[in-house]
C-alpha cells in the first residue's frame, strides 16, 4: 500500500476515534473499530481492480461508523451482565487555558460533545437514533450526508434525527459550565466529601443530585444510581473519609472538562466528573468511574 494511503488515514484518524468513541463509550471498542476501518482501507487500496476514491474522508467515516453499529449488539450484550451502573470510559488530558472569548462557543462544543453527562444520556437513544445525532449535532453532517453513509432515505434520517435531538435536549440542557467554575467546585466538593462535611456537602449538591458509581463489580461502586441531595450527602459524608485516606488528587480534563483523578501512589483507583446546574452554584451530577478496566489507558 501506498504511503500516501497510510497518511490519508493517518490523517483521519482522529475524526474516525471521535464519532465512533461518541458512539460507543468505550475506549477498547472504538480502537477495535478504528483498526476495523484501517484494515478495511488497506485491502481498498491494495486491490489493483478497485476503483479510485474520490473522497477518502467520507468512505472512512462510512466504515467506521457502520463498524461502530455493527459492534452495538456485542456491546448490549457485555452491558446486560455488567454489574452495577454503567458509564463512558473517559478521556484523560491534561487542564487547558481558559478558551479566549472569540473561541468560547468552539470550545463549549467540543466540551459538550464528549462531556460524561452527554454521553450517559446518549445511552438512552438507539443504535441508530445515536449515531445520526453524533454525526449531525456534534460533528455538523448534513442529513443528506448521514443518508449516504447509512444507506437510508434523507426523510428518514430526518425523523431519527428530530427524534434524538428532542431526547437528549428533554434530558440534556445546553449549557457548559465554566472551566474554571467547575474546577472550584470539584475541589470544594472534594474537600467536603473527604472531610466528611456534611453540611457543607448538602450546600453543594442540588436536591436532585444524582450519583453514578461505576465499579464494575471491581470497585466501590452502587448497584444502581442514588438520588436525591439527603441520600447523596450522607453516603459520602460517611463512607468517603475513610475510603479516601492515602489518595493523592490530580486535576485534569476530563471528556473536555476540568475534573479529579484519585490516585493510590502512582495507580489510578478513581476518577470523578461533576455536572452543574445552568448556574454552576450546585453539583446536579456525580459521576465516579472506579473499575480498573476503565482506568487502565488513564496515565
Amino acid at each position: 500500500m501506498s504511503d500516501t494511503a497510510t497518511q490519508v488515514f493517518h490523517d483521519h484518524r482522529e475524526l474516525l476515534f471521535s464519532i465512533v468513541y461518541n458512539m460507543l463509550g468505550s475506549v477498547a471498542d472504538t480502537e477495535d473499530v478504528v483498526q476495523e476501518t484501517w484494515l478495511s482501507w488497506t485491502s481498498r487500496n491494495r486491490s489493483s481492480s478497485a476503483e479510485p476514491i474520490d473522497n477518502p474522508r467520507a468512505y472512512l467515516v462510512r466504515i467506521a461508523v457502520n463498524r461502530a453499529l455493527a459492534h452495538q449488539a456485542t456491546v448490549s450484550r457485555r452491558r446486560e451482565t455488567y454489574v452495577g451502573p454503567w458509564l463512558p470510559e473517559p478521556l484523560v488530558g491534561p487542564l487547558t487555558d481558559t478558551p479566549a472569548p472569540d473561541d468560547a462557543a468552539d470550545a463549549v462544543v467540543r466540551a459538550e460533545s464528549v462531556s460524561m453527562a452527554l454521553l450517559v444520556v446518549l445511552e438512552t437513544l438507539t443504535p441508530l437514533e445515536r449515531g445520526v445525532f453524533v454525526l449531525h449535532e456534534v460533528f455538523g453532517y448534513a442529513h443528506t450526508e448521514i443518508a449516504d453513509i447509512l444507506g437510508r432515505s434523507p426523510s428518514a434520517i430526518r425523523q431519527l434525527a428530530h427524534r434524538a435531538r428532542e431526547h437528549v435536549h428533554a434530558r440534556r440542557p445546553r449549557y457548559e459550565p465554566d472551566p474554571q467554575v467547575r474546577q472550584r467546585v470539584t475541589e470544594r466538593f472534594l474537600a467536603a466529601t473527604l472531610g466528611g462535611d456534611l453540611d457543607a456537602l448538602l450546600q453543594l449538591l442540588a436536591p436532585e443530585v444524582t450519583l453514578w458509581g461505576d465499579g464494575g463489580g471491581k470497585a466501590a461502586g452502587g448497584l444502581r444510581p442514588l438520588h436525591g441531595r439527603d441520600k447523596v450527602a450522607r453516603l459520602l459524608a460517611a463512607v468517603a473519609p475513610a475510603s479516601g485516606k492515602g489518595l493523592t488528587i490530580a486535576y485534569r480534563s476530563v471528556n473536555g472538562a476540568p475534573s479529579a483523578l484519585l490516585f493510590a501512589g502512582d495507580t489510578p483507583c478513581a476518577v470523578l466528573v461533576l455536572d452543574l446546574t445552568p448556574d454552576g452554584d450546585q453539583v446536579c451530577g456525580i459521576y465516579a468511574v472506579a473499575n480498573p478496566d476503565k482506568l487502565s489507558h488513564v496515565v
